[in-house]
């Protein structure tokens, strides 16, 4: 499981499955991420998550998804979002990725229909269920580019963003294709949440409080903490903690850097806290994380 990585804008990098194109296909479980929970995290990439067996909650802007065995879900680009389990039962599901620019093989038919897709800040995720007409066709499409995954063939690629093309004459058709709109109010508490989000981010080495974060939004520390229970349902403090936590994994994992020096260069200041949250959150301690990451002879 990769570490969240951050561009400029704030946004996640993706690690693509093959550098140069855009796209990215992995099997998962969610028992693999500490706690059962993601982080929050947005990119310029469509995200197609599809449940093998058991069920994951799914947060998108805010709004909570139930994805239960057999279903597919569709968030759109530059949406904030993230899995978790709300009550520890696991769930198998499979990622894709895939970045708009692979659908740009014709300006006319890109600007006709990709882009009024991608630009609507009102169609979020489209859920999909197997009550729906059309499930099947969505199905079958899903699990023929996690097969294509699987197999890697020599080209698969070329098979994979034909068949996405397919998938999206299915989402044209789709019922939710024009949803209501939202209010500015709550487009106007996405944004200040994103702002939050990208402080901590950018600041998380440094001594944050949360009257930071919430400066970082232009709102009162209460706000603060409103907005991050709605849309995160976490504390502005416990999602500092969790990306703090993300990033020291990556320094364990790929540095020869103590412990101690890991702690700090991550925003804690005292070891035993960092280890009693590590251990919270991950199961181990950070020495017996490390160990499980370095191969014998290393």
């Amino acid at each position: 499981m990769k570490e969240l990585e951050i561009m400029k804008d704030d946004s996640e990098i993706v690690h693509y499955d093959r550098s140069g194109v855009p796209l990215y296909i992995r099997n998962a479980r969610l028992s693999s991420y500490p706690n059962m929970r993601a982080l929050c995290h947005w990119h310029e990439d469509l995200e197609f998550i599809r449940v093998f067996s058991g069920k994951m909650n799914y947060y998108v802007n805010g709004k909570s998804i139930l994805l239960n065995e057999n279903d597919c879900l569709m968030v759109n680009v530059r949406q904030m979002h993230y899995g978790y389990a709300s009550d520890k039962t696991d769930c198998d599901f499979a990622c894709i990725l895939f970045h708009p620019n692979l659908f740009t093989g014709n300006k006319s038919l890109y600007q006709d229909y990709i882009l009024p897709i991608l630009n609507n800040q009102n169609l979020e995720y489209l859920h999909f269920t197997p009550d729906e007409t059309g499930f099947p066709d969505v199905l079958q499409l899903l699990d023929r580019i996690i097969s294509l995954k699987e197999q890697s063939v020599p080209g698969y690629e070329m098979e994979v963003i034909g068949i996405m093309h397919a998938f999206w004459n299915r989402i044209l058709q789709h019922p939710e294709i024009i949803p209501p709109a939202s209010s500015d109010k709550d487009r106007s508490d996405l944004a200040i949440q994103k702002n939050m989000v990208s402080y901590i981010y950018q600041h998380f080495s440094e001594k944050i409080s949360l009257t930071d974060i919430a400066a970082a939004g232009n709102i009162c520390r209460n706000k603060c903490c409103v907005i991050f229970r709605h849309y995160l349902q976490q504390s502005p403090i416990e999602f500092l903690n969790s990306y703090r936590l993300k990033v020291s994994c990556g320094l364990l994992k790929e540095t020869a850097d103590s412990i101690t020096r890991i702690a700090l260069s991550c925003g804690f200041n005292h070891l035993s806290y960092y280890s009693k949250l590590f251990l919270q959150n991950y199961g181990c301690t950070p020495s017996e994380y490390r160990c499980l990451y370095t191969a014998p002879g290393d």
